[in-house]
Parts: structure tokens; sequence; C-alpha cells
């Protein structure tokens, strides 16, 4: 009788647990990297209210990159609104190589920042937000300066501020200037010949 009870709990011992399948996160678009988290009061008349602003960089490693800014009650919520903000407010890059093509600076606000190119295998020689924006770019070989504000907010969009010297639109832009320039200059010297031949 005895030996019978044993083998019969033994039995029920190996049962495993039903275990739930845990449901499969969906890769994002773009790779993000939250700067700051700040809690942030508003006072109200009956009390003060309380939430969460945070500040995230997105990028995808190719050349968007972005910067977005968000409040919410809580910090699941105001990371998915910043990045859904940071999403608005894209750069693409256009430059052949790991690094930029010259030497530039950008003041804005009270944030001022300098980068420069750097040789392949240097690596990023950038501290802060500077460093996650470019990063988050995908310049894998720079060096930069932070001179003026110690704010993340305002170095991050210094930072996109700056690289948007290599935006794809702007290039597109000057080019077109160019070409206007090239074609006014054709029209005003072709005046002139007809002018002197009357």
């Amino acid at each position: 009788m005895f030996k019978q009870e044993n083998s019969d709990q033994k039995q029920t011992f190996k049962k495993k647990p039903f275990k739930k399948k845990r449901k499969e996160r969906e890769k994002r678009e773009y790779e993000q990297k939250v700067i700051d988290i700040a809690r942030v009061t508003r006072v109200v008349k009956g009390g003060k209210r309380f939430s969460f602003r945070t500040v995230v960089v997105i990028g995808n490693k190719r050349g968007k990159v972005g910067v977005g800014v968000s409040k919410g009650k809580d910090m699941k919520i105001s990371t998915e609104k910043s990045y859904a903000d940071a999403k608005k407010n894209m750069i693409e890059l256009s430059f052949t190589g790991n690094t930029i093509p010259y030497e530039t600076f950008q003041k804005l606000g009270s944030a001022k920042i300098l980068l420069k190119p750097a040789r392949k295998g240097n690596g990023i020689v950038a501290g802060g937000a500077v460093r996650t924006v470019v990063s988050l770019a995908g310049i894998s070989d720079v060096s930069g300066k932070m001179l003026g504000s110690k704010s993340k907010l305002n170095n991050a969009r210094a930072t996109i501020k700056l690289l948007e010297q290599f935006a794809v639109k702007k290039i597109r832009e000057k080019a077109e200037k160019k070409v206007e320039k090239k074609v006014g200059e054709k029209d005003v010297k072709e005046e002139v010949k007809k002018d002197i031949k009357k």
C-alpha cells in the first residue's frame, strides 16, 4: 500500500505548472534613448499636480535622428508621447563616410555646440546629449564640445540644429539657389550683349 502511495505522489510532482506565453514586444522603427527625466509640478487652486517630463532622442543610425519632449502623469505615458514628438521633428542627413564633412559651430539660446570631423577609428569624443544624438544619427567618428549651457534638452536641440546643415532638404535648397544664381547671371549677360549690339 505504501509503495503505491509513494508512486502516485511522484507522478503528481512531475507535472509542471501551466505557463502563459509572453507576448513578444514589437520592434520599433527607430532606436530610442531617454536623456532626461524630470518631475515637474503645476500649482492649481486645489494644490499641486505632479507630472513627469521626459526628453527622448530617436534615430535609425543611418542618417535619421530627432529629439522629442513631452509630459505625462506616468513615466511610460510621457516617454511614448515624447517618442511621437521626436518622430514628428526628425531630420535626414546626407553625408558619405562615418564623420561630418567639416568643422561646425552652433549656438541655440545659451547652448553652444562645437563639432569637428575625426579620422576613421577615432570614435565619438563627446559627452552627454551630444554623444547620444550623434551616435543615433549614425556618425561613428567625431569630436565635440559643449561650451555653454549644461541643460540636456538645450544641448540636444542645438546638436540637431547643427546637424541640419547636412540635412537632405538644406543641401537641395543650396543647390537650387546656386542654379538660380547662375541662370540669373546668364540672363543679365545676354541682356548686356543685346544692349551693346544696339
